[in-house]
């Protein structure tokens, strides 16, 4: 895993232009805390920070290739899992590959097939390849989007990224958030291809874009397609077994120390199981990593993403598996630090406003890091397999992303803001032609009515929309402490599979997530394997929330850009608010007014709020 950037320019010599690729690589360091390296040509410069996983001596970076044609040279971040199987296609073909690194294989393979190397991956992967032969910037992403990448076009070319953070640092790319990029951020809609920034675009997940004189084209090579399901409940069920054993062999490939993170629900839980399977035929352990906060017990609040605790579930599962587990203990102090906000939401690059849970996800992976270099996680399970509350009840039908149908959720509300600010975003508007906008994408069958034509577009919304979010949030959080976190649940195969089950299938035993259980049961305990869906943990130690609230008094004290979007009265009333009186959306509206000021200190942006 890396971190990647880069800049073609048709009108001017980049081999002067040391000092700004040197500025726009550095900010990639703590995506690649192993090695740095950079590349020029007259017409394009490459920058990589290398966090080495595989084949460390080997697979040093940028890479070139010379041909007779002239030179291919890439840089990659990311992982092929089936790096070996192409390996040994390009060998019968004649090609010799000189290290053990799936980056060689990946560049070779562009050059043996060009750009229809993308339809052999199989992996998270986002990487750019300057093509000298035809003077073009050839850019990948892969086909979930699990691998971040951004790209900014200029007078004569194109900046590039894995995050936002590397063009800023160009004197080329504007600073300025329009109003749009403030809806993104305020409403929680994450817009495919939608980078905040004016000008920043983001390549959507199944995409490449080339860049040559001609200017800039992108092109899509995989989306989700509808096709007919022929396998009944036992052969869907054991296909689905069958592809996570290979799924998990392929993603704990690795030259360095890995884990899992264990969360005691049935996605992570099923993950760890296997992967300690199969580690025991090895001979080796499996680690795993879980988060907790003390007096947990004491202050936990059921609520409707997360109505019971991990922990208990957490040690059943460490109990019946082969496994060397630890809980990562995390106090209210450490995570209310402005430092720990700082880092979080530099990671994440946008004010999130989910405060805690972003703090103490960043806490949780620098403490793993000490121990490992790549993590395995259950993100995705509930978007493919659909495991969320609202799968299953009204809000399913809500003309809206059925996330945001809940009225009294803090995350659909511009929560504390002034009255003004609140008509100019207009954020029922905009998500509302983001969900029609997403409606007409949705791929559908003929056959398809009623209910199970609904839960198509609920199960493509998801695997389109929602999940995006939350794998940026994961690639975020975990590469800024140097953590390369793999996500078994997004491989294309289980995905296009399980979206292609029937509705009525998914839910063959009256529950969520049934074909999941079903094909993993035999590897959990039973209070597990019943668990019902619960989300990353919050934190209810009132040490927490009396930091925060402290902190925004001393912000409503001064005079901070930040306050322009707040009614002023409103925060200093959640300011003073009890530990058992203040609601949900006040606790949010704080978190966004902290995650906002520290965004604002951190990447200077000129707002445009109108």
């Amino acid at each position: 895993m890396c971190g990647i950037t880069g800049w073609v320019s048709f009108r001017r010599d980049l081999r002067g232009q040391g000092p700004e690729l040197d500025a726009m690589t550095a900010t990639m360091s703590c995506r690649g805390p192993d090695d740095s390296g950079t590349w020029y040509a007259e017409h394009a410069a490459l920058g990589h920070r290398r966090l080495a996983v595989i084949d460390l001596p080997g697979g040093t970076q940028p890479m070139v290739v010379d041909t007779p044609d002239g030179a291919v040279a890439m840089v990659y971040s990311g992982e092929a899992y089936n790096y070996t199987e192409l390996r040994e296609e390009l060998r019968r073909r004649g090609v010799v590959c000189t290290t053990d690194s799936d980056t060689e294989v990946v560049l070779r393979g562009y050059v043996e097939w060009g750009e229809a190397l993308v339809d052999r991956l199989n992996g998270m992967y986002a990487f750019a390849i300057w093509d000298s032969r035809a003077d073009k910037l050839v850019m990948i992403r892969d086909r979930m989007g699990i691998k971040p990448f951004y790209f900014f076009e200029t007078e004569d070319g194109v900046l590039f990224g894995s995050e936002p953070k590397a063009i800023l640092a160009n004197s080329l790319a504007d600073r300025t958030v329009s109003l749009d990029g403030l809806r993104e951020i305020f409403g929680f809609v994450k817009t495919p291809g939608h980078a905040v920034w004016d000008g920043m675009r983001e390549l959507r997940p199944g995409h490449l874009a080339t860049v040559d004189r001609n200017g800039l084209r992108e092109t899509r090579y995989w989306r989700l397609e509808v096709g007919e399901h022929r396998d009944d409940q036992r052969a869907t069920v054991s296909h689905v077994r069958e592809l996570l054993d290979d799924i998990i062999r392929r993603q704990l490939v690795a030259d360095v120390p890995r884990c899992t993170l264990l969360s005691g629900g049935l996605d992570s839980s099923a993950m760890t199981a296997i992967a300690a399977g199969q580690l025991q035929e090895q001979g080796e352990v499996v680690r795993s990593f879980a988060v907790d906060f003390p007096n947990q017990a004491e202050n936990f609040r059921a609520e409707e993403v997360a109505p019971t605790q991990d922990t208990p579930y957490v040690h059943a599962v460490a109990d019946h598996i082969v496994c060397e587990h630890e809980d990562i203990m995390l106090d209210g102090a450490a995570m209310a630090d402005p430092s720990v906000r700082a880092a979080a939401v530099g990671s994440r690059d946008i004010p999130s406003g989910i405060g805690d849970r972003d703090n103490s996800l960043y806490l949780l992976f620098k403490a793993i890091r000490s121990h490992s270099t790549v993590a395995l996680s259950g993100e995705s399970a509930d978007e493919v397999f659909g495991g969320y509350p609202w799968f299953h009840n009204e809000q399913r039908d809500a003309e809206t992303f059925p996330w945001l149908a809940n009225q009294n959720s803090p995350i659909n509300r511009g929560g504390l803001m002034t009255p003004e600010v609140t008509a100019a975003l207009d954020l029922n508007a905009y998500t509302a032609d983001r969900y029609q906008e997403a409606l007409r994408e949705v791929p559908h069958k003929d056959s398809e009515t009623g209910l199970e034509h609904r839960m198509r577009e609920v199960c493509y919304l998801h695997l389109t929309r929602m999940v995006q979010t939350l794998l940026d949030r994961k690639d975020r959080m975990s590469m800024a402490v140097g953590l390369e976190v793999r996500v078994p649940f997004c491989d294309h195969r289980l995905v296009q599979y399980v979206f292609n089950t029937p509705w009525s299938l998914k839910t063959y035993d009256g529950r969520e997530k049934s074909i999941l259980r079903g094909a993993t049961r035999d590897v959990l305990p039973e209070s597990v394997a019943n668990r019902k869906k619960s989300g990353y943990p919050g934190t209810y130690d009132p040490a927490y929330l009396a930091a925060i609230q402290e902190q925004a008094r001393a912000l409503i004290a001064g005079d901070h850009q930040a306050l322009d979007f707040y009614d002023h009265e409103q925060v200093r009333t959640a300011a003073k608010a009890t530990v058992s009186g203040i609601t949900n959306i006040q606790r949010a509206g704080l978190e966004r007014l902290l995650d906002l000021a520290t965004w604002i200190d951190l990447r200077t942006p000129t707002l445009k709020p109108s």
